[in-house]
């Protein structure tokens, strides 16, 4: 489990989270949504270890991590732009970091995660070959090869669409279940994180706003807020959203 209590950041004099705590399953996807500025990739930093906290606690499997260095934390995030090698193709990218800690992954398990992400007849290509979707699944299968205790990703579907961004879904869903591996996603749409996600953490200004399920969200809404982000984001009435996600809701209610 992974356990934020009151956790607080602050720029310039500014508070950009304020006592944020939530605790989060092994295993979990969660999305972290809010409005631009309104704190969601700082509290993915935080997690990561790339930006300090200033107080409050951060666990991990009942262990104080909140000073522990990034690289020693095991966290293991995928980029919005996937910072690629470009001098490099799909293969050596994805083994790169096998270069320092060659123990961690072996050939079967990284071919195993190369069939897994489809990858297999796009090794030889250059990066600049591969369309948006592979330069994803090659971002993912080089963060999965350093077996990551938490996998961060940061707006992962942003600048995809259609069939290969509802691909990118499914495969992202697919590797937290074969791994029973606590996903943690940042996005800043709402059909993303409700359709994607096991449950959702709503930020405004610096808050929580709402933090359950999607069908939760969906259905009780915390606040005027929440109603508000979630309806102006999607463009439809409330009463049509349940048709719209009701092949979430109903996973939901199986696993309830």
């Amino acid at each position: 489990m992974l356990k934020l209590d009151k956790i607080t950041k602050s720029f310039d004099g500014k508070n950009i989270l304020d006592e944020i705590s939530l605790d989060i399953e092994e295993g979990e996807i969660v999305s972290i949504l809010g409005p631009s500025g309104s704190g969601k990739t700082t509290l993915l930093n935080l997690i990561l270890g790339i930006t300090d906290i200033d107080s409050g606690i951060l666990s991990f499997q009942e262990k104080d991590i909140t000073k522990v260095p990034m690289e020693e934390r095991g966290f293991n995030i995928v980029f919005q732009d996937y910072a690629l090698f470009p001098n490099l193709n799909a293969y050596e990218n994805i083994v790169y970091g096998l270069r320092n800690k060659p123990g961690i992954s072996t050939k079967e398990e990284v071919d195993d995660l190369i069939d897994l992400l489809g990858l297999r007849e796009h090794l030889d290509k250059k990066i600049e070959q591969l369309s948006g979707g592979q330069k994803q699944r090659v971002a993912l299968a080089r963060t999965m090869v350093m077996s990551p205790k938490i996998l961060l990703l940061d707006e992962p579907l942003s600048a995809l669409d259609g069939v290969i961004k509802e691909s990118i879904k499914d495969r992202i869903k697919t590797i937290a279940k074969e791994y029973h591996l606590t996903t943690i996603i940042v996005t800043h749409d709402p059909e993303e994180a409700l359709t994607l996600s096991d449950k959702v953490l709503i930020i405004n200004q610096g808050g929580i706003a709402q933090y359950g399920t999607p069908k939760e969200i969906i259905m009780t809404p915390a606040d005027s807020f929440v109603e508000e982000f979630i309806l102006n984001q999607l463009e439809i009435k409330r009463s049509n959203i349940y048709s719209l996600f009701r092949e979430k809701m109903l996973e939901e209610e199986k696993v309830g």
